[in-house]
């Protein structure tokens, strides 16, 4: 009887991560106004609102 083959298990290290990116996206500001959409939907519904009331 042969003697029972080691398997070699291959693990490849992950792709380094850019660690001035992390940094950078903490530091990004937000929106300081509403957007598009959110300004539709606002006059939307402070139409029906009108609507209803009258």
């Amino acid at each position: 009887m042969t003697s029972a083959r080691k398997m070699k298990l291959k693990l490849t290290a992950p792709k380094p991560r850019n660690p001035l990116v992390a940094p950078a996206l903490q530091r990004k500001a937000g929106s300081h106004q509403r957007s598009a959409a959110a300004l539709r939907r606002a006059e939307k519904m402070a139409l029906k609102k009108q609507i209803n009331e009258s």
